[in-house]
């Protein structure tokens, strides 16, 4: 919620108040409903309290890094993600921290901060290009990797690379920028994650595949490993996620993309069709 001059604002981030230099005052309660007439502002909370469910995803990848959500600095949340996951996840003998640009760069600063080595840019990003991972066609997604991103040779070559990125979902982008890398000159890429393995489909506005189509949902770490080519994979534990976003006991947030706990009963695991065992993908 803001104000412009005499008028009230609404928005989805503070980074659209911010656009038209608008003052940011607060964030809407969960539940609450707010009507703006003739007479003024009202605010009311028309439902019963029930347990907060925040989008945990939005620190992760879909907030822009300098919204504030909920209350916090999303990029300062996504360096601290990266310095849980350094701590995590080593990787001994890196000689540099790369990002997967644009939402991997904050965890890679992170990464690189808490580790002590050295962060570079390895990777270029068209922005022409928009997110491939919603992209309706397998093909599409395949040639919008090659359109989106670019190796940096002259930064890679001869190089022991730990490369950061946001999520995995499918795991074919991870296996073209991994290969890019290598292409490109790299000795070694040890992949980082900072979320935990996405296992289970969002029923509350995301769109994320089905269950089939996600590779964490029936393959294990080394597997998906392989898969990629990486020389070693690691992701951030739900415990370190829940660290870095101020919210230890995860009570405020909802994770069900990440644990399968959805929090409307009737999506819960034992009786979704979610839950059904995911059978495994084809990645050879």
């Amino acid at each position: 919620l803001g104000m412009l001059k005499n008028g009230w604002v609404l928005a989805s981030e503070t980074t659209a108040l911010d656009l038209i230099e608008a003052e940011f005052l607060r964030e809407l309660e969960a539940g609450e409903m707010v009507v703006i007439d003739e007479t003024g502002l009202h605010a009311s909370q028309p439902f019963p309290p029930t347990r907060l469910g925040r989008c945990i995803f939005e620190h992760v990848y879909f907030a822009k890094p300098d919204s504030v959500l909920f209350g916090t600095s999303v990029y300062e949340t996504r360096k601290e993600m990266g310095r849980q996951l350094a701590k995590e996840q080593p990787a001994p003998g890196a000689d540099l921290v790369i990002a997967v640009p644009d939402s991997g760069v904050p965890a890679a600063i992170g990464y690189a901060q808490a580790s002590g080595i050295p962060y570079d840019v390895g990777l270029i990003r068209s922005h022409y290009v928009g997110r491939t991972f919603i992209e309706p066609q397998q093909s599409i997604r395949h040639f919008g990797v090659k359109l989106k991103l670019s190796a940096v040779r002259q930064v890679l070559k001869g190089k022991r690379v730990v490369v950061v990125d946001d999520s995995i979902v499918r795991g074919t982008t991870s296996r073209k920028i991994v290969k890019m890398l290598k292409a490109a000159g790299a000795l070694e890429v040890h992949l980082r994650i900072s979320s935990p393995p996405t296992q289970w489909p969002c029923f509350y506005g995301i769109d994320t595949p089905s269950r089939q189509e996600l590779i964490a949902s029936s393959h294990s770490v080394e597997e998906i490993s392989r898969y990629v080519t990486a020389d070693t994979l690691g992701y951030i534990s739900l415990e370190g996620l829940g660290t870095a976003v101020g919210d230890r006991e995860r009570s405020t947030f909802c994770t069900a993309c990440f644990s399968g706990q959805y929090l409307t009963g009737k999506l819960n695991p034992g009786v979704s069709p979610a839950s059904e065992s995911a059978p495994k993908l084809a990645i050879a």
